[in-house]
């Protein structure tokens, strides 16, 4: 039995129709009341929103943990940047990156912007893809600081470049995440905002075509997303 098979476990509703609301809601700009209110008309009337909730609380670091293991390599051409997330009336940091075809490397969220999340950020994105050869960035001092160290640490060799317009293309692909995040109504906690970005990013890879699925460029989202859950 796998880990995902592992987190239905108890669950009183089919697994089919926990992947359908987990699917629409971080694919489309929806909230857990649009979906309950959806479920409603299929004939789900005592399924809430806070069930759904629950759900994706439950179901995404599983996930996380099993695209991860199909994820293809990237370009070692990075680009990096970090974007803002309203959580309870708070801004907080969300770092990402692209290569430079604009495929998702990864992505954190920090309650801090500084050289330590930065790092946290980068080791994060080495541990799943390697060094990459050449890393693009804004000005920022402390992502700069964060690289640096990290390359004075492990006597590596990567090219910094600090050049705003080689980073258009992450910046552009913040705002498939930004969009989808709006209709949430903004998150209540740190932990929930961060369950749901990796939702969110799942959904957006799988669009992108970045997991190792037969066949997948044949494939519509829906098709590639059971085809990785099955």
């Amino acid at each position: 039995m796998s880990s995902l098979d592992l987190a239905f476990r108890g669950m009183r509703y089919p697994r089919d129709i926990i992947l359908q609301c987990f699917r629409w809601y971080a694919s489309y700009s929806l909230s857990y009341r649009n979906l309950e209110e959806m479920m409603e008309e299929r004939g789900l009337f005592d399924l809430s929103h806070t069930t759904i909730y629950r759900w994706t609380r439950k179901i995404i670091p599983v996930l996380n943990l099993l695209v991860r293991k199909r994820k293809w390599t990237v370009s070692p051409s990075w680009r990096m940047d970090e974007t803002y997330i309203l959580i309870n009336g708070q801004w907080y940091y969300y770092y990402r990156a692209v290569d430079k075809n604009g495929l998702t490397i990864d992505f954190l969220l920090s309650k801090r912007r500084d050289r330590v999340a930065a790092m946290r950020f980068f080791n994060k994105a080495f541990k799943q893809h390697g060094f990459p050869k050449t890393v693009v960035m804004d000005k920022s001092g402390s992502n700069k600081a964060a690289i640096g160290k990290i390359i004075k640490d492990k006597h590596i060799t990567i090219n910094v470049r600090q050049v705003k317009y080689l980073n258009n293309i992450v910046e552009q692909d913040h705002r498939a995440i930004k969009r989808m995040v709006r209709p949430m109504l903004g998150f209540k906690s740190f932990n929930s905002a961060r369950n749901m970005l990796t939702g969110i990013e799942i959904m957006h890879m799988l669009r992108k075509d970045q997991f190792n699925i037969p066949n997948s460029k044949n494939m519509s989202i829906f098709q590639r997303f059971s085809a990785i859950v099955a």
